[in-house]
């Protein structure tokens, strides 16, 4: 009789497809893309499989840009277009350096706020070292540039190789504003120097705008509030504003995409309707993890899904099969090991194990933010061409 035991559990494909432009019908593409790469490569869909999107090429199909010149016009007409503190952005050519541009050509000048010893997602500046060496109590001390430079020095970033300090400021002067560059942690240490600011962090952004509010900032705004409407026919993000964004061209930025719950649903349906499977679908940005060496938090998107279907809200709740076979079975093993460990996930009745003994050390995370890791990984940042990632198996545990 034929073993037809599995002995695969979860697997992601990247799923190849046409480059994208603007006006494309994605959820015919990605659904197309999908079952040829099922026919090719001879894989079936299941119910529960997660076709899973990069926002990158959601937006491209959005047409969902603007201009530095677009940002230039709506910072100046929200915050004035005079002096404004511009603080705790992340150090980064790609995801911010080309919306500084926009935002240094709104301003007569900008009072640069850098958080030390690294930005929000890690991008150090300093190290530890550096500042016990120097006695230097990061929550504690504002540091001037030339500050700054007296104790550290020159400090290029790890992988580009780019002192962003001085590409930052030149940057600025560059697009015609003066530029001032402090160092602090304290988000109130701005308004020794102006009471208007852009705060330009992306997780910590509505504490960091409750604390200037209430020590009497004139104005406080976040990148989420800058192109959230069209600024002369540009793209925009309501939700987001500049939040997500990347470069394009020297002159263009991409926007994180705008509502696009109708895509996820369309590519639901399509797959239901072409192999009678029902699929879960999400768009997915940056994933939540950090690298080991460098120390960066890989997550400068303001959220890893912006849509998703309903089949991905929630987080797992597992047994932790290592806790089960070296404690409640501890004196099984083989064959009466595994009856007794599949006998208990059986019994799952759906109720929550948050809290138990049995699920401690079980991933408590979204699973959104889980298998938008996964596909942020698998899919790459590079040329590898899959925009789409295929994941089966994820719901399924050690008895399917």
């Amino acid at each position: 009789m034929e073993n037809t035991e599995r002995r695969v559990g979860t697997v992601s494909r990247g799923i190849r497809c046409p480059i994208i432009r603007q006006g494309d019908d994605l959820s015919v593409i990605v659904t197309d893309s999908v079952l040829e790469a099922a026919k090719f490569e001879g894989f079936d869909l299941h119910d529960r499989d997660v076709i899973a999107i990069t926002e990158s090429i959601v937006a491209r199909a959005q047409g969902n840009y603007c201009t530095v010149s677009d940002i230039a016009a709506d910072v100046k007409e929200k915050l004035g277009g005079g002096t404004v503190g511009v603080m705790f952005p992340i150090l980064s050519r790609n995801r911010f350096a080309i919306c500084l541009r926009g935002i240094a050509m709104g301003c007569k000048k900008v009072v640069l706020m850098l958080s030390y010893p690294s930005d929000e997602v890690g991008n150090g500046l300093v190290t530890l070292d550096q500042l016990d060496e120097n006695d230097i109590d990061p929550y504690r001390d504002v540091l001037s540039l030339e500050k700054y430079r007296e104790l550290f020095g020159e400090n290029k970033h790890e992988f580009t190789g780019v002192d962003y300090v001085a590409y930052y400021s030149d940057l600025i002067r560059e697009c015609g504003a003066e530029v001032e560059v402090i160092f602090a942690n304290n988000p109130t240490a701005i308004l020794s120097y102006t009471d208007t600011v852009l705060t330009c962090d992306i997780h910590t952004r509505k504490r960091t705008k409750r604390l200037l509010t209430k020590a009497g900032a004139k104005k406080v705004l976040n990148l989420e509030d800058i192109m959230t409407a069209p600024v002369n026919g540009s793209g925009c993000n309501e939700a987001y504003g500049l939040l997500g964004s990347n470069k394009a061209t020297e002159d263009k930025v991409k926007l994180f995409p705008r509502a696009c719950d109708g895509l996820v649903s369309d590519i639901q349906d399509k797959i239901l309707a072409a192999t009678g499977k029902h699929v879960e679908v999400m768009v997915y940005g940056d994933g939540a993890f950090k690298d080991p060496q460098g120390k960066i938090w890989e997550l400068a998107d303001p959220v890893v899904s912006p849509a998703h279907t309903d089949g991905l809200y929630g987080t797992p709740n597992e047994l932790k099969l290592k806790y089960l076979a070296d404690n409640d079975f501890a004196g099984l093993s083989g064959k009466e090991l595994k009856d007794a460990i599949s006998a208990r996930i059986t019994a799952k009745d759906g109720s929550s194990l948050k809290g138990s003994m049995v699920s401690e050390g079980t991933t408590p995370r979204q699973l959104t933010d889980l298998i938008g890791s996964l596909c942020d990984l698998t899919s790459g940042s590079g040329d590898k061409g899959t925009p789409v990632v295929l994941v089966q198996g994820y719901f399924d545990n050690y008895t399917m």
